[in-house]
C-alpha cells in the first residue's frame, strides 16, 4: 500500500509529532506510515483522514502487490 500521508500531512502545516498526538500514537509510528514500512489499522487510517479532511482513498493507495 502507498501511502500519501507526509503529503497531506504538510499540507496542514503538522509535524509527525503533532498528527502523532491528535490520533494517539507515537510519532515513530507516523514515520513508519510515511516510509511504508507500517500498514495502520482501520481504525487508525480513518482517524487520519478525519483530523486531515481526506478520504482515506486520498491517503492511501493499493499497489498491484497488495
Amino acid at each position: 500500500m502507498k501511502s500519501h500521508l507526509k503529503k497531506y500531512r504538510q499540507l496542514k502545516n503538522y509535524s509527525q509529532e503533532q498528527l502523532a498526538e491528535k490520533v494517539g500514537v507515537a510519532r515513530q509510528s507516523i514515520y513508519a506510515i510515511e516510509v511504508g514500512k507500517f500498514t495502520p489499522t482501520m481504525l487508525l487510517g480513518l482517524k487520519l483522514a478525519k483530523i486531515l479532511e481526506v478520504s482515506v482513498y486520498d491517503l492511501f493507495e493499493l499497489e498491484e502487490s497488495d
